[in-house]
C-alpha cells in the first residue's frame, strides 16, 4: 500500500512559506499529487497532497515538517489518506465543472448563502471561491451607487435539474439585488473572441427613436404604435417603419443635438477598451438608426455596425429607410456572418441586448446576455445582468479588476508611443 498524506499549513502569510516547506518535500524525493494555495486577508491556507516513496519514511518528514512550522509560527496538520480513497478522487475528475459569477454592488451574506444552499441542494461539490473584483475599502467613492463586486465560484458535478437551478439563481437574484451567472467550464468560456451589442437602451441609455419623436411633437404617437406592435397588431417592421414616417421633415441638425446629449450606459467605455486590448472584436447589431452606430463606432473603436439606414435629403428626415430592416431576425443572421468573416466559432460570440428582438441573436451565441433587460428577455436569455454596468461582463469571462487596470495601461501606453 502507498502511504499518501495530506499536509495542511495555515497562518499569517509572509514570503518563502512555501518555499521552506517544499525544500523539505524535495530532501525526501515526494511525489506531489495535488496541491492548492490561497491567501486571505493576509492570511495563507495551503494544502499539499503527497505519495511517500517506499524507501523514505513518513515520521521524519513530519518531524521536519513540525519543526519548520514552529520556526515560522503557522499551523500545521497532516491527515493520513488511504489508497482506496485517492483512487475515487481521481476517478471522479471527468464530472463536468461550472462556473457561477455573482455579481452585485457589494456581497453580503444572505447572498452567498443562498447561493451556496442552491449548489448543495444539487449535490455540487464547490473546488474554489475567487474574489474577481478589487479590494473595497469601508469608505469612498468605491462603497457608493457605482461600486462593484464579483466572486467567482468553481463547483464539480452534475446539477439533478439544470433548469430548476438556474430559476433558482434568477429568484435570488430578483430578491437579494444581484446577479448570478451560471456557465459551463469549457474551453470556450476561456477564449471568447467577439461580442455583439445591441445599442439603444444597452449601448446608450435611451431609445434614440423616442427621443426623435419628442423633438418632432409626435412621441404619442410614437408610444401608440410601440403599445400595439407589443400587443402583437404589428410585427416589427410594420411598426418600426409606421414611427419613422412620423419623423418626416426633422432637420438633420436635431439628429447632431440628439446625439451629443445620449449618454453611454455605465461601464461602456471600460468595457469595450478592456476588449480591444485583449484582441477581442467588437459590433453594434440594432433595430436603431446607422448615425448614431457610426457616432459610437467613432467613438468607441467598434469594428462593425449594421443599423437601419435613415433617408435624410436636403438636410431634412424622409421618413423612410433604405435596405433590409435590421430586426431580431436579422440580427442574429448578423451575427453569423461576422463570426463566419472572422474565422470564430458561434461557440467564441457574446451577445448582449435588452430587448425581445435581441433574443435570437442571444440564443444563437456562445455567451447571450440579457442586460438590464426586461423581466421575459432574463427569463429567456442564458445570462443576465442588471445591477452593475457593462463593465460586469467582463466578471463573466473571468477577467478581474486588476487584470482590467494593466491591460487599460498597457493601452494606453501603446497609443501614446504610436502618436
Amino acid at each position: 500500500m502507498r502511504e499518501i498524506i495530506l499536509i495542511q499549513v495555515s497562518g499569517g502569510d509572509a514570503p518563502g512559506i512555501t518555499a521552506s516547506f517544499t525544500r523539505i518535500l524535495a530532501q525526501y524525493h515526494l511525489n506531489i499529487l495535488d496541491i492548492g494555495q490561497a491567501v486571505i486577508h493576509d492570511t495563507l491556507s495551503l494544502g499539499i497532497l503527497v505519495e511517500v516513496p517506499p524507501e523514505s519514511e513518513a515520521s521524519p518528514l513530519l518531524k521536519d515538517l513540525l519543526f519548520a512550522a514552529h520556526k515560522m509560527e503557522v499551523s500545521i496538520s497532516f491527515q493520513p489518506i488511504d489508497q482506496e480513497r485517492y483512487e475515487q478522487w481521481v476517478a471522479g475528475q471527468g464530472k463536468d465543472r461550472y462556473i457561477i459569477t455573482m455579481l452585485a454592488r457589494k456581497i453580503t451574506g444572505e447572498q452567498l448563502s443562498d447561493v451556496t444552499r442552491v449548489v448543495a441542494d444539487n449535490d455540487l461539490n464547490i473546488d474554489s471561491i475567487n474574489r474577481l473584483s478589487g479590494r473595497v475599502p469601508l469608505e469612498g467613492e468605491e462603497t457608493g451607487k457605482d461600486s462593484r463586486a464579483c466572486i467567482e465560484i468553481s463547483v464539480r458535478g452534475h446539477p439533478r435539474e439544470p433548469e430548476a437551478m438556474r430559476a433558482s439563481f434568477l429568484s435570488i437574484a430578483n430578491q437579494r439585488n444581484m446577479d448570478i451567472g451560471f456557465q459551463k467550464d469549457s474551453i470556450f468560456r476561456r477564449n471568447r473572441r467577439l461580442v455583439v451589442f445591441d445599442m439603444d437602451s444597452t449601448l446608450i441609455q435611451s431609445e434614440v427613436i423616442d427621443e426623435l419623436a419628442r423633438e418632432a411633437g409626435v412621441a404619442g404617437e410614437v408610444e401608440a404604435i410601440t403599445e400595439r406592435a407589443m400587443r402583437g397588431e404589428l410585427d416589427f417592421n410594420e411598426s418600426f417603419r409606421a414611427r419613422v414616417a412620423l419623423l418626416k421633415g426633422l432637420d438633420e441638425s436635431v439628429l447632431e443635438s440628439v446625439q451629443e446629449r445620449i449618454p453611454l450606459t455605465e461601464g461602456a467605455e471600460r468595457l469595450i477598451g478592456t476588449l480591444k486590448a485583449l484582441g477581442y472584436r467588437t459590433a453594434i447589431l440594432s433595430g436603431g438608426f446607422t448615425w448614431f452606430g457610426r457616432y459610437l463606432q467613432k467613438k468607441l473603436d467598434i469594428d462593425y455596425v449594421h443599423a437601419n439606414e435613415l433617408e435624410i435629403r436636403d438636410g431634412k428626415v424622409t421618413g423612410e429607410v433604405s435596405g433590409r430592416i435590421v430586426n431580431g431576425e436579422r440580427k442574429a443572421e448578423l451575427l453569423v456572418e461576422i463570426a463566419r468573416q472572422e474565422d470564430i466559432s458561434l461557440e467564441q460570440v457574446i451577445a448582449v441586448g435588452d430587448g425581445a428582438n435581441d433574443l435570437p441573436m442571444l440564443g444563437v451565441a456562445g455567451l447571450g446576455i440579457a442586460f438590464r433587460a426586461k423581466p421575459v428577455v432574463k427569463e429567456s436569455a442564458e445570462q443576465s445582468i442588471s445591477t452593475l454596468g457593462l463593465d460586469g461582463i467582463l466578471y463573466l469571462i473571468g477577467v478581474r479588476d486588476r487584470d482590467q487596470a494593466e491591460l487599460l495601461a498597457a493601452r494606453y501606453s501603446s497609443a501614446v508611443a504610436a502618436s
